[in-house]
């Protein structure tokens, strides 16, 4: 063999090993693996060191809650409690039941009229936590019980299986979360009327330094029904909202799942003199019957970027998820 020979056989030997490498690079999943802890008081969900979410649920007040979620770089979006209204639990779930607020709270002693006080959720147990596999993504998931409490007779008003779950999509990088609720009528009740303000539903509080300058955007480019001020209301697939901290652009955008009762979402907005966003389902201006044996099912999205996001690559997700959500065969 001679050098030029040799030359091209090396080559190829070169090439042949690229080749070779290429399946085992091509092979690295597209998401991060996650796992999720438990202590007596609060939940986590991580992907390797990295906290994606925060939940607390054993020494709260009134409800249980995301008191923490994270952008990819690690930026908490999330809000708890702040002197200007303390029932602002980050990311909850209230409605009112039978005519008691579940989402409206006190600090001190309880009012003197037990018909003036709110309702309590009261986390009962987990009869789930684990690390799954849907739409080819690993989640860490809790599936909790939940008794909504009525002040007036100190029974339950609701029977609620709620589950969390949380993910880490690598390209590009994003932070996905599911919260899906199954709402029944306790034994010895024949109905029960969900009602509300405007604003009832799941609710999410930024961060101080996300509010006034942030914009809210949908998938159909409607500016919303003004309520009162700042505050809008908009029936869409999703709705999303982009704005500063520590010197750069987060998007966080919540996602309203077809087959919820009164589909399309109705968005409760407003981004002064804080930055709020709500998936509604119209309570204010017509109640919601549900009856024995008929729980109803509900399931919102929440999804967090670092930077500013197209509205095209928001519902790619949002069609991602609609469809992971729906073959999900470990609902509550």
């Amino acid at each position: 063999m001679n050098r030029k020979q040799r030359r091209l056989c090396a080559a190829a030997i070169i090439v042949l090993g690229w080749i070779v490498m290429l399946p085992a690079v091509q092979a690295v999943p597209d998401e991060l693996p996650v796992s999720i802890t438990v202590d007596a008081n609060r939940a986590w969900v991580r992907a390797g060191d990295d906290v994606l979410l925060l939940y607390r649920y054993g020494d709260v007040p009134f409800k249980p809650y995301v008191k923490e979620l994270f952008t990819p770089s690690g930026l908490n979006v999330l809000l708890d409690s702040p002197a200007d209204h303390i029932h602002h639990h980050a990311l909850m779930f209230a409605v009112a039941v039978d005519g008691v607020t579940y989402w409206a709270e006190y600090a001190g002693a309880p009012p003197t009229d037990v018909n003036a006080r709110p309702g309590k959720q009261e986390h009962q147990r987990f009869p789930d936590v684990a690390v799954v596999e849907a739409g080819g993504l690993s989640w860490g998931r809790f599936a909790e019980s939940v008794r909504w409490v009525s002040p007036r007779d100190n029974r339950p008003a609701l029977i609620e299986r709620r589950a969390v779950a949380a993910t880490r999509l690598s390209e590009p990088a994003t932070i996905l979360l599911t919260w899906q609720c199954e709402l029944a009528v306790p034994a010895g009740k024949e109905s029960v009327i969900l009602s509300g303000s405007h604003y009832y539903g799941l609710g999410l509080r930024f961060i101080r330094a996300m509010d006034a300058d942030g914009t809210f955007r949908n998938p159909d480019g409607k500016p919303g029904t003004v309520f009162r001020g700042d505050e809008r209301l908009v029936r869409s697939n999703w709705c999303a909202y982009t704005a500063r901290t520590d010197g750069k652009d987060v998007t966080v955008a919540m996602f309203g799942h077809p087959d919820n009762a009164r589909h399309p979402t109705t968005w409760f907005t407003m981004a002064r003199p804080f930055a709020y966003l709500s998936a509604t389902l119209g309570l204010h201006e017509t109640p919601l019957k549900v009856a024995a044996g008929k729980p109803l099912s509900l399931c919102y999205g929440v999804a967090l970027w670092d930077g500013r996001v197209e509205s095209a690559r928001i519902d790619k997700l949002y069609q991602r998820w609609v469809a992971i959500a729906r073959n999900d065969h470990s609902k509550p």
